[in-house]
């Protein structure tokens, strides 16, 4: 009996710490007073940094062993409530929140009858950069969830039937619905002062089996200690935070009163720009007595201050205590709506921070380099898991689309439907044959094949006359990091002006972490390495205007090409090449108009006089080059490494050596040249600047011909590509030297600074350009242009003016166009 006694008292034992150990839930509803619910309201267990957050309904779930707990229930504008609670199975705890009253008590006025809230604000600006940098290091986890609808869209679009895509991706009859609804889990760790890792743990995206979120708790990131906030997607401008040191220049304030929270007094500030088109919030911000720390913030900013796409952004901040003295991030929600080109949309981000540790044992070498790890099989995990993980419940909505959507995935990533996708893309029509070009695509094996469009391939200049420039290219992607594409191409040409015909061919093949690099045949190239004339531009101004920009040779070549990344952000590339070379005159000298001005010849250097510039020579040549971008940061994904840009300038070294009497070399040369540049540098409300720096020497020069010098980005024409080390007016042949050189550019977008502030034109969202060109070389000596203009988009208009030798010499207004990629970088 006894014997029976004591195994029932450890079984009981045992079944205790079992279900002490087993997760159970407290579940619930968030309403106010009036029972409408409040989404995102904040769920804490208290003196932990345990929590979550509820829905946009309302509705929360948190997951805890059994046991006795006191729960802390925070929304934004509301009172707190704490509920102890004992644990034992399951719970359903509703609660009702009442909007706060803070409390407008006998406070000390200056005698210039100040409003209390700027002693406050000033507190807290005073302590900005002690929270700033308080913590040296830490990890937590995050939660992220994303959700973007369409709320409205054109029955078409460029041409394309709007009601058909809206039902391939899930759209109702109406083109409404969820575009995009993705969750993810991740730790998040940091090192003073901006090293950041994140480790995606688990990731879900509706509608893909294969996807991995694009929540980055980074992108999500609100630091409203720093002065700025650099959202470069949604403005062309820094925001500036309520308590940034200069804050007092763009920011009114009042105090709406205070209220007592765990012991802490908080004060209620709402906050006004002082300029309506400034980058400032208005809202409310809530500041901790004698701490003077951000308790939690409820702020947006509308399209008044210029934003771009969207209309208006809401974000809403929570901080908790961490510790003794810390207050860290509880909850960061981002929502916003926009439109553009009849397309409306909405939707929101939320980050829920919890389980945080301070300073623990991190080691700079094992995150320094590597900014995120996104792991393999983590986009697999099952309903099960996401149901005992997920901190933050699905809305009906969400659940739905979930299902809906799975089904849809199952079916799209099947190589029956991805076949039947491609043989609509794939067919041929007109419009694609003379304007578009005809892509041939084979999305399950990742092939793809590209004739150019016909109508572009038609070009004009005076050594060719009539010319017919057409290629193609076929692309195999061996996995998704671009190193790893087997790239083929091809290109013919034909002059029907010197009848002459012309072909090559390319291949880029990867071998290991090399990328070998084979091209060869036969073309006509620009005499100016760099190509600054587009061909197309050149076609218009030779047609038009008897312009002939564009000088042109032939080459007949072989060139060969090993390039990799050496480490990091470390890239070289050797290369050696073949060429023989031949000038040719003008040949053909139609014109629709102005036919009374005559061309200029193919000599750059006698204009006048079609004479040869350079015998037909050959040439061998060895390259060496090589580029460093002083960062190492990457992004680590089941298909290898994403190199970051980089926060510091790009160095670039190359060297070439022309020899002699090799496959019957006529040139015997060696240039060594280097550059140092960076684009879009931050200068907090003024904008942005960039710069790049060049130089170059011929150490031997024995034997050279003109399209062995070094050359510059000139502009001979009204329309130009822009570029970091474009020049506006310079012309693109005569300055170029066999010599030594040095040139230096710097260009500074103010960004909407000036412009935003005259009404009536702020409303164009124009940013404000100036520019300044420099150039010396033996024979020139001293060449500088000085431009202003303004930006909308991708399209600028600048007025220009240049000085040689330190005297007036041309100006002019030019047209600039901004290509995501742009020729000319040495």
């Amino acid at each position: 009996m006894l014997k029976k006694q004591v195994i029932a008292f450890f079984l009981l034992i045992i079944s205790y710490a079992i279900a002490s150990a087993q997760q159970l839930t407290i579940n619930g509803t968030i309403t106010d007073d009036t029972g409408r619910p409040i989404p995102f309201a904040s769920i804490l267990i208290h003196n932990t940094t345990k929590g979550t957050s509820a829905n946009s309904d309302g509705a929360y779930s948190i997951n805890v062993a059994a046991g006795n707990y006191e729960l802390l229930f925070k929304a934004i504008g509301f009172q707190q409530e704490t509920r102890k609670i004992t644990v034992a199975k399951n719970v359903v705890l509703n609660i009702e929140l009442h909007v706060a009253s803070y409390q407008l008590n006998e406070v000390a006025v200056h005698a210039t009858g100040e409003d209390p809230a700027y002693g406050i604000i000033r507190n807290a600006i005073r302590k900005r950069k002690t929270y700033l940098k308080e913590v040296d290091t830490y990890s937590a986890d995050v939660y992220l969830k994303g959700l973007q609808k369409l709320l409205a869209a054109p029955k078409k679009f460029l041409g394309r039937d709007m009601n058909k895509i809206g039902r391939e991706i899930g759209l109702d009859s109406n083109r409404r619905g969820v575009i995009y609804f993705s969750e993810s889990l991740s730790k998040l760790s940091f090192i003073k002062p901006d090293l950041l890792h994140e480790e995606m743990i688990s990731s879900k995206v509706s509608g893909s089996n294969q996807a991995f979120s694009f929540n980055r708790a980074s992108d999500i990131k609100v630091n409203m200690y720093e002065n700025f906030q650099y959202w470069d997607q949604l403005s062309n401008r820094p925001l500036i935070s309520p308590i940034a040191d200069n804050a007092l220049n763009f920011y009114y304030y009042k105090w709406l009163g205070a209220i007592e929270e765990n012991g802490e007094i908080v004060n209620k500030i709402q906050l006004t720009p002082k300029h309506a088109f400034e980058p400032a919030f208005t809202g409310v911000i809530y500041i901790m007595e004698d701490s003077w720390r951000i308790h939690s913030l409820d702020l947006k900013i509308t399209e008044s201050a210029n934003l771009n796409v969207v209309d208006t952004l809401k974000i809403k901040e929570q901080y908790i205590p961490v510790g003794n003295k810390v207050w860290m991030p509880a909850s960061v929600k981002y929502e916003f709506t926009g439109g553009l080109f009849g397309f409306k949309f909405g939707g929101y981000f939320i980050a829920v921070y919890s389980n945080y540790v301070l300073n623990p044992a991190l080691n700079k070498k094992d995150f320094a380099e590597e900014v995120l790890r996104v792991s393999k099989g983590i986009n697999k995990k099952d309903s099960t898991y996401w149901q005992q993980e997920r901190p933050v419940p699905l809305t009906l909505e969400e659940t739905n689309d979930y299902r809906k959507k799975a089904i849809m995935a199952a079916r799209r990533e099947s190589k029956p439907y991805l076949d039947s996708l491609d043989r609509v893309y794939n067919k041929v029509t007109p419009g694609k044959v003379l304007f578009t070009g005809v892509l041939h695509r084979n999305r399950y094996t990742n092939e793809y094949l590209n004739f150019n469009p016909t109508i572009p391939s038609f070009l004009y200049n005076t050594v060719e006359g009539l010319t017919v420039n057409y290629g193609a290219t076929f692309t195999k992607q061996i996995d998704s990091t671009d190193s790893k594409c087997l790239l083929l191409g091809g290109n013919v040409r034909y002059g029907f002006g010197n009848h002459l015909f012309h072909a090559n061919a390319m291949a880029d093949i990867p071998a290991g972490r090399f990328i070998l690099g084979l091209s060869g045949g036969t073309g006509m190239y620009d005499l100016n390495n760099l190509e600054p004339i587009d061909p197309a531009n050149n076609t218009i101004s030779t047609l038009f205007d008897r312009q002939n920009l564009e000088k042109l040779y032939e080459k007949k070549f072989g060139q060969a090409s090993l390039s990799a990344r050496i480490a990091g952000g470390w890239l070289g590339r050797i290369s050696t090449t073949y060429a023989n070379r031949k000038w040719y005159p003008n040949s053909s000298f139609y014109s629709f108009g102005n036919r009374d001005k005559a061309f200029t010849s193919n000599n750059p250097n006698t204009p006048d006089i079609d004479q040869s510039l350079f015998p037909e020579n050959q040439s061998f040549t060895i390259n060496a080059s090589t580029s460093y971008n002083f960062s190492n940061k990457y992004e680590t994904y089941p298909t290898g490494k994403h190199y970051l840009p980089s926060a510091y300038p790009k160095l670039e070294l190359s060297y070439t050596k022309g020899i002699k009497s090799i496959f019957a070399s006529d040139v015997d040369y060696d240039v060594l040249s280097t550059n140092l540049s960076k684009e879009g540098v931050n200068m907090g409300i003024y904008g942005k600047s960039s710069f790049y720096i060049g130089a170059g020497k011929f150490l031997r020069a024995k034997q050279l011909y003109f399209i062995d010098y070094a050359q510059f980005i000139g502009n001979d024409g009204f329309i130009n590509l822009i570029s970091s080390n474009r020049f506006l007016l310079l012309d693109s042949y005569r300055y170029s030297t066999p010599d030594k050189y040095f040139e230096a550019h710097i260009e500074h977008n103010f960004s909407g600074y000036i412009l935003n502030n005259v009404p009536l034109i702020r409303k164009l969202k124009l940013q404000e350009i100036i520019d300044l060109n420099y150039l010396t070389t033996p024979v020139l000596k001293s060449y500088y242009e000085v431009a202003a203009g303004v930006q909308y988009l991708n399209f600028r208009l600048t007025y220009v003016q240049s000085y040689k030798d330190g005297k007036k010499s041309e100006e002019g207004i030019k047209i600039g166009i901004i290509l995501p990629q742009t020729k000319g970088s040495r």
